[in-house]
């Protein structure tokens, strides 16, 4: 990772795969926007029917960005603000509907995750006697309405009785508004209705160019700065991470032959191994104590697309302390990049079976303006996890655009692409940022497969 940027919170991450070659790293965080009331004044255009519509496996939605001035990469649309409203519903109904919005179009996948809340007071609605507990993700994708509304389920109500609604934290990929909404029972006042609108349902992976590349144990070839048909065991600036507070030395056996190998087959793919040193290695003046691993791509013509899709079948480690990536950058220099999965094993909140981290980073010249991205907890969001037990697919589809993300197929994140014009390289990587044992779990990523499918 040519510097692997910062973690803004806990659900909102800056991609591993940063790069820095000094030791400063110019991370810009978000706003958050708080607002007294539920009330969002929503286009009426933007409403049409509560249903979703089955995917299509082309990138295509409705673009409200196609006019948009990326800047050549430097610049992103402003994020969309998320809200809950204050909702109504009649007693001796069987459902309140709560509404929640978007103030504008986004031009990237936004996920809220909502649970109820009991009321206070003496007119307090109850969980499991007046209304059964939900706790949900809501989905906005590019192109769909800015209105969903969440369903709670009534059990019973006597008129006043309120319970609440509310974010379990900010949401991902959007702004943060009304963060919590009370709920009330009301006899005379018209009760809230289900809010109407065509949703995209989740794309499927599936390859739509052509098999430029496949990872074959026969034919893969690497060396310390790789070539135009290998594989670099190094970085475009070096061996070290300084700016991303990175511990581990990027590492390989050719330099550093005492150590483990850190590019190894074994009879489940190909490992990248990270490790603890049995013999501190020095390295422009910095003593490093762990041994990180990477397969950088800017010298291998054969892995650099400019629009199609890269594929990867892998196994995550679950080390705390560890790093792991894949991520792309541009032929151009750094930025433009795309991190496809990143999981940051050094945040005490890191769950490396269920949280994936996808994001993309622009500006020019060595220099990060904006970022735009989530820490996805898939699980909830998508049926998804068991990350280091078990094999799992990571992909992206690089269009005109969008570009969009995937986990076994099926579609975890899209953004507008601001990177038109651009090619872009791979690297894979298991970074060490860490001054602990590092001894728990295991530190390797194993790669059973990646394919590279180029498009016109």
């Amino acid at each position: 990772m040519i510097g692997a940027g910062a973690i803004i919170t806990s659900v909102f991450a800056a991609g591993a795969a940063t790069i820095l070659s000094g030791g400063t790293s110019t991370t810009s965080s978000s706003s958050t926007s708080m607002a007294d009331s539920g009330s969002v004044t929503i286009s009426s255009s933007s409403v049409s029917s509560a249903t979703t519509t089955s995917a299509a496996t082309t990138s295509s939605t409705s673009n409200s960005f196609a006019d948009f001035d990326f800047a050549n990469g430097t610049v992103l649309p402003g994020k969309a603000t998320l809200w809950i409203g204050n909702a109504t519903y009649k007693p001796g109904s069987s459902t309140a509907y709560v509404p929640v919005y978007l103030d504008r179009a986004t031009p990237n996948t936004v996920i809220a995750r909502i649970t109820t809340v009991n009321g206070t007071g003496t007119l307090k609605a109850t969980s499991g006697t007046n209304y059964k507990t939900v706790d949900t993700v809501v989905i906005f994708r590019p192109g769909d309405p800015l209105e969903q509304t969440v369903e709670v389920p009534v059990i019973s109500a006597t008129d006043g009785q309120q319970f609440s609604v509310k974010l379990r934290e900010a949401p991902w990929g959007a702004l943060q508004g009304q963060s919590t909404a009370t709920v009330t029972a009301k006899a005379y006042v018209a009760a809230t209705e289900k809010a109407t609108g065509t949703f995209r349902e989740a794309r499927t992976f599936a390859a739509s160019g052509t098999l430029q590349f496949e990872l074959l144990k026969d034919t893969h070839k690497r060396s310390v700065d790789g070539g135009w048909d290998r594989w670099a065991t190094t970085l475009s600036h070096g061996r070290a991470q300084t700016g991303n507070g990175e511990t581990g030395l990027y590492v390989d056996t050719a330099t550093y032959p005492g150590i483990e190998g850190p590019v190894y087959w074994s009879n489940k793919g190909l490992v990248l191994h990270s490790q603890v040193l049995k013999t501190p290695i020095s390295y422009q003046g910095v003593t490093y104590n762990y041994g990180a691993s990477i397969l950088d791509g800017r010298n291998f013509l054969a892995s650099q697309i400019g629009y199609g899709q890269y594929e990867w079948e892998a196994k995550m480690p679950n080390r705390r302390g560890s790093w792991p990536a894949f991520w792309l950058i541009s032929t151009s220099g750094w930025p433009p990049e795309i991190d496809i999965y990143e999981g940051f094993g050094y945040q005490s909140y890191w769950d490396f079976d269920r949280h994936v981290g996808q994001t993309i980073h622009v500006g020019a010249n060595s220099t990060r303006y904006d970022q735009r991205g989530i820490v996805i907890q898939t699980e909830q969001a998508y049926g998804l996890s068991g990350y280091s037990q078990d094999f799992h697919k990571f992909a992206v589809d690089i269009q005109r655009d969008y570009i969009t993300w995937f986990v076994d197929g099926k579609e975890t994140y899209q953004s507008v692409n601001p990177f038109k014009g651009f090619r872009f390289y791979p690297l894979m990587n298991v970074a060490v940022k860490t001054t602990g044992a590092y001894d728990d779990g295991s530190g390797d990523m194993t790669i059973r497969s990646f394919k590279i499918y180029s498009a016109p």
